[in-house]
């Protein structure tokens, strides 16, 4: 595993609505679809494995519901012909998508990993749940590996003992739980009315490290040498934008010349936020490799049950290190500084352009 690439899809269309969407909570639902500059084909070239240096993990998610654009099943399976193994994250709904997908990536599937993300009574609300698991089904006899995980949230409580025996009987295991979080606040807190102790006693009812993992990191401010820039980025699928990090790092479009070298530079000590809110991917992956993490395979397959080929399996319980060398104490100081003044740069170019809006305001009364 050479590099993670997190493929964020502009997408603010669901055919959903949860209570606990991160997008609903930001007020972003705005029902968009987002236009792609490129082809298919162009995204997936520009995603070479000459260019990433390695074969690496895509993962392709969207700030609604991944696989509403038409063009997401063509980019699921250029990239797949590239030779990376592929995740994407969906709600499970649409099984013409699942159909262009399989249909499309052919002997392509057991690189491929589909996290299905169980919005249990916005199934039943909207009769999908049926549909929600002939989906699963379907993607695991192409050959797919799966992952079905559910969000904590107070409205689940009473129905957790069947929503544990439907998965179960569906897929042969327990789901994988994920914390949810309060985003209206900050610092975030646990998404409940409930205390943080009384909410995480439900989440470890399921047995499942993904919860446990996350529980762990939750607003825990990481403090090590950071690879994320490096060894991981953040790919905006509709134009090409990449960050090292969450609008951090390096920046540049990867998509304006293809034959132009992407630029990677580890962020290092210097992550602006409060916690790594997505460690479940950049940790368990080992962007910060003094940490003793899980492996990214380790906390989503339930073994027991076959949710993984062996193919993804053997390849996500990897992590980045064991294809990437490590930086010498003199790099690592090297950019330390340079993204510690970087980043106080861009606080005052923050600054002074609030403090310019203020003064047009006022000089516009």
């Amino acid at each position: 595993m050479k590099r993670f690439i997190e493929c964020l899809v502009p997408v603010t269309s669901c055919n959903l609505s949860c209570s606990y969407c991160y997008v609903g909570q930001q007020k972003r639902e705005l029902g968009k679809l987002p236009v792609f500059t490129h082809s298919p084909s162009k995204i997936a070239e520009a995603l070479s494995i000459k260019r990433l240096g390695g074969i690496s993990l895509i993962s392709i998610t969207g700030a609604g519901e991944t696989l509403i654009p038409k063009e997401i099943p063509e980019i699921i399976a250029n990239i797949l012909y590239q030779g990376h193994f592929v995740n994407v994250t969906t709600n499970g709904t649409l099984p013409k998508r699942f159909k262009q997908i399989i249909e499309l990536s052919k002997d392509q599937c057991s690189r491929l990993h589909i996290s299905f993300s169980l919005h249990y009574i916005e199934l039943i609300k909207n009769n999908l749940l049926d549909t929600f698991f002939n989906n699963v089904k379907y993607c695991r006899e192409a050959g797919c590996s799966i992952l079905v995980q559910i969000n904590l949230c107070d409205e689940y409580a009473d129905h957790w003992d069947q929503i544990k025996e439907r998965v179960i009987k569906e897929t042969g295991s327990a789901p994988q739980v994920a914390l949810t979080r309060d985003e209206s606040v900050r610092p975030f807190k646990m998404f409940t009315n409930k205390t943080d102790e009384e909410y995480i006693q439900i989440g470890k009812e399921m047995k499942s490290p993904l919860f446990d993992f996350t529980v762990k990191n939750f607003n825990k401010k990481q403090k090590e040498f950071c690879y994320a820039g490096l060894w991981s980025a953040k790919l905006d699928l509709s134009n090409g934008n990449m960050s090292g990090c969450y609008s951090f790092g390096v920046g540049q479009n990867i998509l304006k010349d293809i034959n132009k070298p992407i630029k990677f530079e580890p962020i290092g000590k210097n992550c602006p936020f409060d916690y790594c809110f997505n460690s479940s991917h950049f940790l368990s992956l080992g962007t910060i490799p003094s940490n003793n993490t899980p492996t990214y395979a380790a906390l989503r397959d339930r073994h027991e049950s076959n949710w993984y080929s062996d193919e993804v399996r053997g390849f996500l319980d990897k992590k980045l290190s064991d294809d990437n060398e490590l930086l010498s104490d003199s790099q690592k100081q090297f950019y330390n500084i340079k993204y510690f003044l970087k980043n106080k740069r861009l606080k005052y170019q923050r600054k002074f352009y609030y403090a310019y809006k203020h003064l047009v305001r006022l000089t516009n009364r």
